[in-house]
């Protein structure tokens, strides 16, 4: 194993905030490697294309990475899944596959990657979340339900993993991220919509925060978003 750069890996790694990630973290000297379903057209760094719900393949291909690269000084999961409908027309399966995308792929990255981050000194673990995470709204009942889970899942992680040196953050992205899909979808102003690139430097700045001062959790949103 030659290890020349420290390992950022980004789970949920598709166009817009994961290649934004990847990017910014390459441009901090890190190593690259994004994992997801689906390959972006020119993926930043080395991409595995992969079901991250999948509790065979997450393991192995990890253990891969981390046999050549070492393990990673910063993992970010950023998964979502989006299923909007009235709780009359929302199916239980609706339900699984929101916790499946979002709580599931998260415990098994957690697994694959906190281990070994102890093991080497520490780093930081960070987990996507969104204003469904603090509040349920209407229509939004089955993905909320998975948000609020994966919020308590990485406020366990914390308590669990800071006293040994790994850094776990939950971020609440509270507005929609300017991606070419966002726009179709929601029609708003692009000066009303997050930026990737300016949501990637505040994850670069949680990476790297002194430990007398660790965010556990940040919430952020554009200056016109109402709160």
């Amino acid at each position: 194993m030659a290890v020349d750069k420290k390992l950022a890996l980004v789970a949920g790694a598709g166009a817009g905030l994961g290649q934004s990630l990847l990017a910014r973290f390459e441009a901090g000297g890190y190593h690259p490697v994004g994992l997801g379903r689906t390959q972006p057209g020119v993926p930043v760094g080395d991409f595995h294309m992969l079901d991250l719900a999948d509790s065979a393949a997450v393991p192995t291909t990890i253990a891969e990475i981390i046999a050549e690269h070492g393990p990673p000084s910063v993992v970010v999961h950023n998964t979502a899944e989006l299923v909007i409908a009235p709780f009359t027309e929302a199916r239980l399966e609706d339900y699984s596959r929101t916790w499946t995308s979002m709580v599931q792929t998260a415990v098994l990255l957690a697994q694959s990657t906190l281990q070994p981050m102890t093991r080497a000194g520490g780093g930081t673990f960070i987990v996507s979340g969104a204003t469904a995470s603090l509040r349920g709204g209407a229509r939004f009942s089955a993905f909320a339900s998975a948000k609020f889970a994966l919020r308590g899942l990485t406020q366990s992680l914390a308590r669990e993993y800071q006293p040994a040196g790994v850094h776990v953050c939950h971020t609440i992205l509270d507005g929609i991220i300017d991606t070419e899909r966002s726009r179709d979808l929601h029609g708003l102003d692009p000066a009303k919509l997050m930026k990737p690139d300016d949501i990637a430097e505040v994850y670069w700045q949680l990476a790297h925060q002194p430990k007398s001062t660790w965010t556990h959790e940040l919430d952020m949103r554009p200056a016109s978003e109402s709160f």
